[in-house]
């Protein structure tokens, strides 16, 4: 009994010693705080993001194409709700309720399609993943999916 309790004790103290050197490595690797982050590279545009698309590329409707949308809940289904809820509280990654209101349709498909680049370069996007601990992983959405994701974000944003 006294031996597992052991085992148990050093297991708790190697778990959170890890959980203390990666919270600490992740911190170096953003820049320390939100306040200091700065962008790597001049030419980065937080309104936009980094990638292909712009304001200009994106043929967004005053209303909500429900059959986009509803597209794009399937695949929000499959490749984004283990991390996000479409509330506004976090799981693995923030909750995407008011991210339309927050961010340009531009940065979101940047964002969606291009979320490397966009991390190492957006310190709120560095900040967040302090908050996170975990990078969002590239999805590899197709112009289309990506779209219907867009979509549907608009229709989750709209919803009361």
């Amino acid at each position: 009994m006294n031996f597992k309790l052991s085992l148990l004790l050093l297991t708790f103290i190697v778990v959170l010693t890890a959980c203390e050197n990666k919270k600490d490595k992740i911190s170096k690797t953003v820049g320390g705080d939100a306040a200091s982050a700065t962008p790597t590279t001049e030419n980065y545009d937080p309104k936009r993001g980094e990638g292909k698309y712009t304001e200009a590329s994106l043929n967004l409707g005053a209303t909500i194409d429900d059959a986009m949308a509803e597209s794009g809940s399937k695949i929000q289904g499959v490749k984004c709700s283990s991390c996000h809820k479409l509330g506004t509280e976090k799981l693995v990654g923030p909750g995407w309720k008011g991210v339309t209101t927050r961010r340009t349709p531009s940065w979101i498909m940047n964002f969606i399609t291009n979320p490397d680049p966009m991390i190492n370069k957006d310190p709120e996007l560095q900040a967040q993943l302090e908050l996170c601990l975990v990078r969002m992983p590239n999805q590899n959405l197709t112009d289309d999916d990506a779209r219907h994701v867009l979509e549907f974000m608009r229709k989750n944003d709209a919803a009361k």
